[in-house]
């Protein structure tokens, strides 16, 4: 069986199958109904998130947090960072409300081992941090990622964040279609960056960027983590960006999986070479692209760093909600954040010079600073109209007094002592 769960060695697959599949699976149009969240978070030491935490322990606890009975999907990342994924929910109260009891269950369940969960976008302290674990997955991954340098390491072992999951949105065009929302991502997409900065130290020395995960991000591969041009039409650019994309490694039921070099999607189409590649295959191949928008039916927004306090998570979240689905802010954002096309020019995120300053400045980029504004006005307006209850409101608004009029980020309250 493949880790899709689907057997392995189905029949081989077309170029034209696969751009067709691309096509039919990425963006499912409807009206936009539900919202789904993914929390990583860095497992500290209670008492001093300074001391190493050793694998064993490690390994240890989180056996302990796998046998709670949650609603989330439990995961966790390479460095043993600690995941919750929701299920789809009906609305953003469905969505928090759930997710936050499932916290409570795994720090109840953690405080006891002395361990605790933490918010950051990259590990403070604890860099390099070593791989927990290892499976075929990872092991190939830490090779192709290898070949650029140290950032893809750092990215699967020390990093963490908050991936808010919307619908696609409507076929037709409007605030709430599909295009508009794409395009909606790409660019709001920097303002969250900046807004929810908060990994502005790693391994104990500032960095120089306000969003360390997000630099990583933007040196991890040369076009892995890069998203599509996002003015072209969205389905044909993605197929072309999934097939023209190398492939990160070709999975085996025995031994170590192969980790090609420059090999595409396309060419093992049309070479079958070093075995033909089937429809899951390009599924799989699919989970290897890192995008800061990825489409999988619904739209994975993946740029914001993991956030402070046991509910800051849910700011982000709320605020990404609203100013999607509410096709009053939706607009409103729209309106806002449009004129940042001409900073961000033809390159993709997160390479080009708008999603550079997201992460280097924060909101103290006063182009970033300026939609940030507006756009936190636009959901704050919203969030009463998609029912978010009065204390996720106050939440919001306490978060837009603090950093976004001031142009601030949760960045810039780190302050790391190392010894």
């Amino acid at each position: 069986m493949s880790p899709s769960g689907m057997p392995r060695g189905g029949p081989p697959l077309t170029e034209a199958e696969a751009e067709d599949l691309l096509r039919c699976i990425c963006f499912k149009t409807g009206p936009p109904r539900t919202v789904g969240v993914e929390l990583e978070w860095l497992v500290h030491e209670l008492r001093d998130p300074r001391l190493p935490v050793r694998p064993p322990r490690l390994a240890a606890a989180l056996d302990t947090v796998r046998a709670l009975p949650l609603v989330s999907a439990l995961t966790f990342e390479p460095g043993g960072q600690l995941e919750l994924s929701s299920r789809p929910a009906g609305s953003l109260m469905e969505c928090l409300d759930s997710l936050a009891a499932d916290l409570v269950a795994v720090r109840a369940a953690l405080g006891p081992l002395g361990l605790t969960l933490s918010g950051y976008g990259v590990d403070p302290w604890h860099a390099p941090r070593g791989r927990v674990l290892h499976e075929p997955r990872y092991d190939a991954m830490e090779t192709a990622l290898a070949r650029t340098g140290p950032a893809g390491r750092a990215m699967m072992c020390e990093s963490a964040s908050v991936q808010v999951c919307l619908d696609a949105g409507l076929e037709e065009p409007g605030p709430l279609g599909y295009h508009r929302r794409w395009q909606l991502a790409h660019l709001l997409g920097a303002v969250l960056v900046a807004a929810f900065a908060n990994s502005p130290v790693h391994g104990g020395r500032r960095t120089g960027w306000r969003s360390t995960r997000q630099a990583l991000w933007a040196e991890l591969d040369p076009r892995r983590a890069l998203a599509p041009p996002p003015d072209g039409e969205p389905r044909t650019e993605w197929a072309a960006h999934v097939l023209d994309t190398p492939v990160m490694c070709v999975r085996a039921d025995e031994g170590p999986w192969a980790v090609p070099e420059g090999l595409t999607f396309r060419e093992w189409l049309r070479t079958g070479l070093p075995r033909p590649a089937d429809a899951d295959d390009l599924r799989y191949h699919m989970t290897t692209l890192f995008p800061p928008v990825r489409p999988r039916g619904h739209l994975e927004l993946r740029m914001m760093d993991a956030q402070p306090g046991p509910d800051g998570w849910m700011v982000p979240v709320a605020v990404t909600t609203a100013v999607f689905d509410d096709p009053e802010a939706a607009e409103a954002a729209y309106r806002a954040v449009k004129p940042l096309a001409e900073l961000a020019g033809p390159g993709p995120a997160p390479r080009n010079p708008l999603w550079l300053a997201a992460a280097r400045d924060g909101l103290a980029d006063p182009e970033l600073h300026a939609a940030a504004r507006a756009v936190f006005s636009a959901a704050l307006d919203a969030l009463p109209r998609i029912g978010a209850s009065e204390g996720v409101r106050r939440a919001v608004a306490a978060f837009h007094e603090r950093y976004v009029i001031p142009g601030g980020c949760p960045a810039d309250d780190l302050q790391v002592v190392t010894s």
